[in-house]
Protein backbone atom coordinates (compact mmCIF):
# COMPACT_ATOMS: atom_id res chain seq x y z
CA UNK A 1 0.00 0.00 0.00
CA UNK A 2 2.75 2.32 1.05
CA UNK A 3 5.01 2.03 -2.30
CA UNK A 4 1.46 2.28 -4.35
CA UNK A 5 1.02 5.88 -2.74
CA UNK A 6 4.48 6.46 -3.19
CA UNK A 7 4.81 5.51 -6.79
CA UNK A 8 1.40 7.12 -7.38
CA UNK A 9 2.68 10.56 -5.73
CA UNK A 10 5.74 10.34 -8.00
CA UNK A 11 3.97 9.70 -10.84
CA UNK A 12 1.54 12.87 -9.83
CA UNK A 13 4.89 14.89 -9.68
CA UNK A 14 5.90 13.78 -13.03
CA UNK A 15 2.92 14.09 -14.96
CA UNK A 16 2.75 17.89 -13.39
CA UNK A 17 6.23 18.73 -14.12
CA UNK A 18 6.63 17.15 -17.32
CA UNK A 19 3.13 18.97 -18.48
CA UNK A 20 4.34 22.13 -17.61
CA UNK A 21 8.02 21.40 -19.44
CA UNK A 22 6.66 20.07 -22.76
CA UNK A 23 3.88 22.68 -23.03
CA UNK A 24 6.81 25.68 -22.35
CA UNK A 25 9.19 23.49 -25.15
CA UNK A 26 6.54 23.12 -27.98
CA UNK A 27 4.59 26.37 -27.40
CA UNK A 28 8.22 28.96 -26.80
CA UNK A 29 10.52 26.69 -28.16
CA UNK A 30 12.54 27.00 -24.92
CA UNK A 31 15.03 24.32 -25.13
CA UNK A 32 15.64 24.79 -21.55
CA UNK A 33 12.10 22.97 -21.06
CA UNK A 34 13.51 19.94 -23.00
CA UNK A 35 15.79 19.74 -20.40
CA UNK A 36 13.13 19.56 -17.85
CA UNK A 37 11.62 17.00 -19.46
CA UNK A 38 14.79 14.86 -19.48
CA UNK A 39 15.22 15.69 -15.61
CA UNK A 40 12.07 14.62 -14.91
CA UNK A 41 13.07 10.94 -16.75
CA UNK A 42 16.44 10.77 -14.92
CA UNK A 43 14.50 11.39 -11.17
CA UNK A 44 12.03 8.53 -12.04
CA UNK A 45 14.94 5.98 -11.99
CA UNK A 46 16.86 8.31 -9.53
CA UNK A 47 20.07 9.18 -11.70
CA UNK A 48 21.45 12.55 -12.55
CA UNK A 49 19.97 14.17 -15.93
CA UNK A 50 23.53 13.91 -17.88
CA UNK A 51 24.21 10.54 -16.97
CA UNK A 52 20.40 9.31 -17.52
CA UNK A 53 20.33 11.19 -20.57
CA UNK A 54 23.59 9.61 -22.22
CA UNK A 55 22.72 6.12 -21.73
CA UNK A 56 22.55 4.11 -24.68
CA UNK A 57 18.58 2.97 -25.53
CA UNK A 58 19.53 -0.86 -23.67
CA UNK A 59 21.59 0.91 -20.88
CA UNK A 60 18.46 3.24 -19.72
CA UNK A 61 16.01 0.28 -20.19
CA UNK A 62 18.20 -1.93 -17.74
CA UNK A 63 18.56 1.72 -15.12
CA UNK A 64 14.71 1.46 -15.66
CA UNK A 65 14.66 -2.31 -14.57
CA UNK A 66 17.30 -2.00 -11.69
CA UNK A 67 15.01 1.05 -10.06
CA UNK A 68 12.38 -1.58 -9.34
CA UNK A 69 9.74 0.94 -10.88
CA UNK A 70 10.03 0.16 -14.20
CA UNK A 71 6.82 -1.32 -14.47
CA UNK A 72 5.02 1.56 -13.01
CA UNK A 73 6.92 4.06 -14.80
CA UNK A 74 7.83 2.70 -18.65
CA UNK A 75 4.90 4.12 -20.33
CA UNK A 76 5.34 7.88 -18.52
CA UNK A 77 9.11 7.28 -19.60
CA UNK A 78 8.47 6.03 -23.44
CA UNK A 79 6.16 8.90 -23.56
CA UNK A 80 8.04 11.71 -22.07
CA UNK A 81 11.44 10.56 -24.44
CA UNK A 82 9.37 10.76 -27.79
CA UNK A 83 7.90 13.94 -27.38
CA UNK A 84 10.82 15.35 -26.39
CA UNK A 85 12.70 13.70 -29.24
CA UNK A 86 9.66 15.70 -31.61
CA UNK A 87 10.68 19.13 -30.19
CA UNK A 88 14.20 18.34 -30.66
CA UNK A 89 13.38 17.70 -34.06
CA UNK A 90 11.45 20.43 -34.84
CA UNK A 91 14.15 22.75 -33.49
CA UNK A 92 16.97 20.97 -35.90
CA UNK A 93 18.65 18.91 -33.17
CA UNK A 94 18.77 15.98 -35.26
CA UNK A 95 20.84 13.82 -32.79
CA UNK A 96 18.82 14.65 -29.73
CA UNK A 97 16.17 13.52 -31.50
CA UNK A 98 17.07 10.33 -32.82
CA UNK A 99 18.94 9.46 -29.78
CA UNK A 100 15.38 10.70 -27.76
CA UNK A 101 13.43 8.36 -29.83
CA UNK A 102 15.96 5.55 -30.03
CA UNK A 103 15.43 5.43 -26.01
CA UNK A 104 11.55 5.97 -25.78
CA UNK A 105 11.58 3.26 -28.26
CA UNK A 106 13.95 0.77 -26.46
CA UNK A 107 11.78 1.63 -23.39
CA UNK A 108 8.31 0.19 -25.09
CA UNK A 109 9.59 -2.52 -26.54
CA UNK A 110 11.04 -4.05 -23.26
CA UNK A 111 7.92 -2.39 -20.94
CA UNK A 112 5.55 -3.04 -23.81
CA UNK A 113 4.48 0.17 -23.82
CA UNK A 114 3.44 2.34 -27.32
CA UNK A 115 5.40 5.85 -27.69
CA UNK A 116 2.04 7.01 -30.16
CA UNK A 117 -0.04 6.01 -26.97
CA UNK A 118 0.14 8.91 -24.13
CA UNK A 119 -0.25 7.70 -20.49
CA UNK A 120 -4.04 8.73 -19.67
CA UNK A 121 -2.91 11.65 -17.61
CA UNK A 122 -1.08 13.08 -20.36
CA UNK A 123 -3.82 12.27 -23.51
CA UNK A 124 -5.65 15.96 -23.13
CA UNK A 125 -1.79 17.32 -23.30
CA UNK A 126 -0.49 14.99 -25.98
CA UNK A 127 -4.07 16.11 -27.90
CA UNK A 128 -3.48 19.89 -27.38
CA UNK A 129 0.10 20.09 -28.27
CA UNK A 130 0.78 17.54 -30.68
CA UNK A 131 -2.69 16.77 -32.11
CA UNK A 132 -2.87 13.43 -31.38
CA UNK A 133 -6.74 12.35 -30.59
CA UNK A 134 -7.96 8.83 -29.10
CA UNK A 135 -8.46 7.59 -32.71
CA UNK A 136 -4.90 7.48 -33.33
CA UNK A 137 -4.01 5.88 -30.29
Amino acid sequence: MLERDYITELISQFVEAVTRALRLAVEKGDPASCRAVEQQVADLIDLDAQTAMALSPDSLVTMLVLSGMGDSVASYVCYALDRVSRVYEEHGEEDLAGLRRLQSQAVGESFGCDPATPPEELASLDAELFGSTEEDA
